[in-house]
């Protein structure tokens, strides 16, 4: 997919207004919309209790992030947001909702820093539904993992199954609106997979943390992809944090 990516100057203000889209499953993507920051500001933060304002990343700054992040100084790195729109099943939107949920107890909490704003069923109809390619089998040393996938065979029938059962659903939920049912209530026969949309502000921090928990083998095979897509952006905009933080996994 091409990329491309523009530059808004504000007076006073160091922000990227990007228009990237990566493509997500079958309806879904990931879209950041923009930054603010960079490298430099999590130095900046981190060097303003000296008194010390840098303009230019230098190699003794690049090991001053590599120090943060070994020694858990994350705040500095609440400096640096990113904004999201994000279009995902229901199944993998509540498990990215999982990372804005909860109070900071300690300097180091990733749970901070968001803000999280989601289309809404009782003003918008659903319209778009996620349907697998293919099932996978559920793991036997794992309760909430799956495992390979299943036969040839059984997947053509359970595909098959499941457009039935979707088309049941579909019917069902559209019938209720018909007949005046409200739309807040008319939703409860909706299943997971339907897609939902929400806009993510989040600290690099927060993302760097999602990133980290999901992109990662046991992690439900949907949102690993979701956590790939945003990983390749901060790669391919932040390259010296991305190697920083996941250096250990490389």
């Amino acid at each position: 997919m091409s990329e491309t990516e523009q530059k808004e100057t504000v007076p006073g203000v160091d922000k990227h207004v990007c228009t990237d889209t990566l493509n997500v499953l079958d309806k879904g993507y990931v879209k950041l919309i923009d930054t603010f920051g960079d490298e430099l500001t999590i130095v900046n933060a981190a060097r303003v209790s000296f008194g010390v304002q840098k303009t230019e990343l230098s190699k003794g700054d690049i090991g001053l992030i590599r120090y943060l992040y070994r020694h858990k100084h994350y705040s500095p790195f609440r400096h640096l947001m990113f904004r999201f729109h994000i279009k995902a099943p229901e199944v993998v939107m509540r498990q990215l909702y999982k990372h804005i949920v909860g109070i900071e107890a300690t300097s180091d909490s990733s749970v901070k820093d968001h803000a999280w704003n989601e289309i809404s069923g009782r003003y918008k109809p659903v319209v778009d539904y996620y349907y697998p390619d293919t099932w996978r089998k559920q793991s036997a040393d794992s309760k909430q993992a799956s495992d390979g996938v299943v036969s040839t065979e059984t997947n053509v029938e359970i595909k098959k199954l499941f457009e039935h059962h979707m088309n049941n659903t579909i019917m069902l939920y559209e019938d209720l609106l018909e007949r005046g049912v409200a739309r807040e209530q008319a939703r409860l026969v909706l299943p997971m997979n339907q897609y939902t949309e929400v806009i993510w502000t989040c600290s690099a921090q927060a993302l760097l943390n999602f990133i980290w928990l999901r992109d990662e083998g046991t992690a439900q095979v949907e949102i690993q992809q979701y956590a790939q897509a945003m990983r390749e952006m901060v790669r391919e905009r932040f390259p010296t944090l991305h190697d920083i933080w996941f250096e250990q996994v490389n």
